[in-house]
């Protein structure tokens, strides 16, 4: 192989390892913005009332009756 062979391919891996770093990094940020939007959304569930929250009313079918 001729020099400037060596070095193209020296500079296309370099290119190409730079590259999929950058991808990488762009894909970890899109994952932790997900993660923050799933917490908000599971924030933004209105919690029951606490008379609810253990009592039988409304939460029994008798399908005997």
């Amino acid at each position: 192989m001729e020099a400037t062979a060596i070095a193209a391919l020296a500079s296309n891996n370099a290119l190409a390892q730079v590259q999929q770093e950058a991808s990488v990094e762009v894909l970890r940020k899109a994952l932790d913005l997900q993660g923050e939007s799933a917490i908000q959304l599971l924030q933004a569930i209105p919690r029951p009332p606490a008379a609810a929250v253990g009592s039988t009313a409304g939460g029994i079918v008798d399908t005997w009756a």
